[in-house]
């Protein structure tokens, strides 16, 4: 989105474009994808963390019904 090499310009479909130069409404646009992708990512990081934790608590679960099941 922002080209790093310039933080000046942005570039959407190959196509440049100066930030000086966007209209207010291209830059509200702008911040608003800005603030979904870093959205994105806290979800992903959440959902990352989420499955985690349900992968350490099956495990949890199976040691504790293996231990069961010599129990018998």
């Amino acid at each position: 989105m922002v080209d790093e090499e310039n933080e000046n310009e942005i570039t959407i479909d190959g196509k440049s474009y100066k930030l000086d130069k966007i209209s207010d409404k291209a830059r509200e646009f702008l911040l608003n994808i800005q603030f979904v992708d870093k959205q994105i990512k806290q979800l992903s990081n959440e959902w990352a963390i989420a499955d985690t934790a349900r992968i350490g608590y099956t495990n949890a679960l199976k040691s504790d019904l293996s231990k069961m099941g010599s129990e018998k």
